[in-house]
């Protein structure tokens, strides 16, 4: 089969679903059926193990898998000789076979359950043998609060976003996320991962400033009430106000709005209209209109006649502008997750310093999908991995706004555009980290997004497996890439 694409994309290999497999096995699967086939578990590779036994429970729910040392391997044999895999379905029973010391190595994307197992360690005192090491790999993902530039209102104003940029004092933050889950937290401040990838860091930054975040906020039209919260002041003029001269001979609808507008002042200002209600200026409205002055405007001259004066409190007193108070609030989206509860919690507080208040939906991960698709939020608290060879235009280009593009700012900008294009093309290492850095503080001076930490990926193993290189990583599988230097602590013994 042959495949073409339209313009050069130096990442299209990396970001193949499928990369090189056997096609005697796979020729007669359609594409649609891959993740349903059976062949998943009859895997065929030539790394340093090969799969020598597969348990399932009734319900099709991998119980266990067996690996054994490939003598055929190319390269050097690892130490290990078999290394056995046990799936859990809940943490609690993870946790439990880790206390027991049934399981050597493990991982938990649960913060609390770092904490617990961290804090059992320290309280019975294990001794280095049976005691779990941790292991912290860095992985090219971050998380961020994506501004719904489009669906928000509040969250177009470039003013209000960088001011929530720098009302968050992200070392703080990412210090307490890190003192719950025992995780090594890293700030992030740019989009591309300048440390992990080795690109140039942003001459934008958005250092904790209180004192820039309220100049923002009152540059936005968001005053302080008084009370801690900002709101902005909207004067909303009336739909209609006199504007003529009105006496004995007018008609029309100014003269109708008149009318009505005595009738609902005084009960003796309808008395003296009698019968006329009918849009013509006659003598029950002059009758009505002198009582209105005699009443209201006491110091002049009670003619009968709607002139100047009269007109002036006519409008205030029947079609007054109307004064409305917009709060500056807003919605931050996140998924039901202990620390990216923790995240958005700490982020309410910060802002609520600053006079503005987020209100907190927790959803389940099961929601999420929609809600992204549909792009259902104000703001959302979500994390974004880049892979191995970074492509950023499916996150920030304008033509990804919609599903299944994954701009969840709904971003958009030329300049961007340019850059994100240009470098997805270009062949040349330095050209693309070159486009990249100048994209970032593109990005940063448009604030649709507040960029906000990198947690390293936590793998708890067994203090007598030495050889663990924790080196940059992809993804979680990608801690195994150096098992065959993994070895098991073991000492000489007389017999």
């Amino acid at each position: 089969m042959a495949l073409s694409i339209n313009s050069p994309y130096n990442s299209f290999l990396e970001n193949c679903t499928v990369k090189i497999i056997p096609q005697h096995v796979w020729e007669n699967v359609l594409a649609e059926n891959f993740a349903l086939s059976s062949y998943n578990l009859q895997p065929v590779g030539s790394g340093p193990y090969t799969l020598s036994n597969l348990q399932e429970t009734n319900n099709s729910f991998i119980k266990s898998l067996t690996l054994t040392v490939n003598h055929k391997y190319y390269g050097k044999l690892p130490y290990i000789s078999e290394i056995y895999f046990d799936f859990f379905e809940n943490k609690d029973n993870l946790i439990s076979a880790a206390n027991q010391k049934i399981i050597d190595g493990f991982s938990i994307s649960d913060l609390d359950g770092n904490e617990a197992l961290a804090e059992k360690q320290v309280r019975q005192g294990w001794t280095t043998n049976e005691k779990f090491d941790v292991y912290s790999f860095s992985l090219p993902r971050y998380f961020a609060v994506f501004f719904n530039t489009q669906n928000s209102k509040i969250l177009s104003d470039s003013n209000i976003n960088q001011a929530l940029n720098y009302s968050v004092n992200k070392q703080e933050l990412s210090q307490k996320i890190s003192d719950s889950s025992k995780e090594k937290i890293s700030v992030v401040d740019s989009p591309i991962l300048p440390n992990y990838f080795l690109y140039q860091e942003p001459t934008i930054n958005y250092d904790f400033n209180i004192n820039t975040a309220n100049k923002l906020l009152d540059k936005s039209g968001y005053k302080d009430n008084g009370q801690g919260q900002r709101v902005k002041i909207n004067n909303k003029k009336p739909a209609f106000q006199f504007k003529s001269y009105l006496k004995i001979g007018s008609s029309g609808n100014e003269v109708i709005e008149l009318q009505g507008c005595l009738s609902r002042l005084d009960n003796n200002f309808r008395i003296l209209l009698q019968e006329e209600s009918n849009g013509k200026y006659d003598k029950g409205t002059e009758a009505a209109v002198t009582a209105f002055q005699k009443k209201y405007l006491p110091d002049t001259e009670s003619t009968g006649e709607v002139g100047a004066e009269t007109r002036k409190k006519l409008n205030e007193l029947c079609f007054a502008t109307q004064n409305n108070s917009l709060p500056l609030q807003f919605t931050l989206t996140t998924i039901n997750q202990p620390q990216l509860v923790k995240t958005a919690n700490l982020l309410k507080d910060y802002w609520q310093k600053v006079g503005v208040s987020a209100q907190i939906k927790i959803v389940e991960l099961s929601e999420l999908k929609d809600i992204i698709k549909n792009r259902d939020y104000d703001a959302l608290l979500y994390g974004q991995a880049l892979g191995s060879l970074p492509d950023l235009y499916p996150f920030w280009h304008s033509t990804q706004i919609n599903d299944p593009g994954l701009n969840l700012s709904s971003y958009q900008n030329k300049k961007a555009d340019q850059l994100l294009k240009d470098a997805r093309e270009t062949l040349d290492e330095r050209t693309k980290a070159q486009k990249y850095e100048s994209l970032q503080d593109i990005i940063l001076a448009d604030a649709p997004a507040l960029f906000l930490y990198n947690p390293d990926y936590l793998y708890w193993v067994s203090g007598g497996i030495k050889g663990i290189d924790t080196t940059k990583i992809v993804d979680p599988a990608k801690r195994f890439e150096n098992i065959q230097n993994w070895y098991v602590q073991t000492k000489r013994v007389w017999k």
